[in-house]
């Protein structure tokens, strides 16, 4: 009976996971056609849906607890799905504040043609699915190699910086303008992390190891 509830646990996290997945891609792409009402449809749509899900997944992980009070491993990926929730949560928080962002493009010029942004999002989006497929099949070289794969789009977003500061100080009048990309990939930003918590808690949950803040600690799971 545990069993099968936690397999539909699993099933309900996986189809959160790409909706999340479709309001990230969906608010960059979105922004490169210029398209205002999709933008719109994420924040007033596509949020609300979401926040049900979570809602209802975080439901399910409590009433199991509660009800069959589950202990080793079964607890403890009941425990990873009520965080990894969380954290899809705040992730859809994000590409909400990306869709907000090119709103307020939008209305305005370009600055100029978004390659590095489209780029962090391609980026961060499979980092995400790779940190839900690891979770799932309990990959921890899957989890690794997501977690080195957040230096890649830190160093996107060290670029975009260095070009927008450029923008800002040769023309004062792009500084809103860049102001809102930098905060998009901010934004982008946020969510490879979050894909890199979720991988070292797999990580944890496979190996015992602690690689959280660079510690490497092999701890002996029950």
């Amino acid at each position: 009976m545990l069993e099968e509830k936690i397999t539909a646990l699993r099933k309900e996290l996986i189809e959160y996971a790409a909706i999340i997945e479709g309001m990230i891609e969906g608010s960059v792409n979105a922004q490169l056609r210029k398209d205002s009402a999709m933008l719109m449809e994420i924040i007033e749509k596509d949020e609300p849906i979401a926040n049900d899900v979570e809602i209802t997944i975080e439901d399910m992980c409590i009433g199991m607890i509660a009800q069959f009070q589950p202990k080793a491993k079964d607890l403890r990926t009941i425990l990873m799905i009520l965080k990894i929730n969380n954290d899809l949560e705040r992730a859809g928080d994000h590409a909400v504040n990306i869709a907000e962002s090119g709103l307020f493009l939008n209305d305005r010029p370009q600055l100029k043609p978004l390659i590095d942004i489209p780029r962090m999002a391609s980026e961060s989006i499979n980092m995400l699915k790779d940190s839900i497929t690891s979770f799932i099949n309990e990959d921890s070289p899957l989890a690794y190699n997501v977690c080195e794969r957040d230096n890649e789009v830190d160093d996107l977003g060290n670029q975009i910086l260095r070009e927008l500061i450029t923008y800002m100080t040769c023309d004062p009048s792009t500084i809103e303008r860049s102001l809102q990309l930098l905060k998009i990939a901010r934004n982008l930003e946020r969510i490879a992390d979050l894909s890199t918590n979720i991988c070292e808690d797999v990580i944890f949950m496979v190996e015992g190891a602690i690689i959280k803040h660079h510690i490497l600690d092999k701890n002996v799971l029950v």
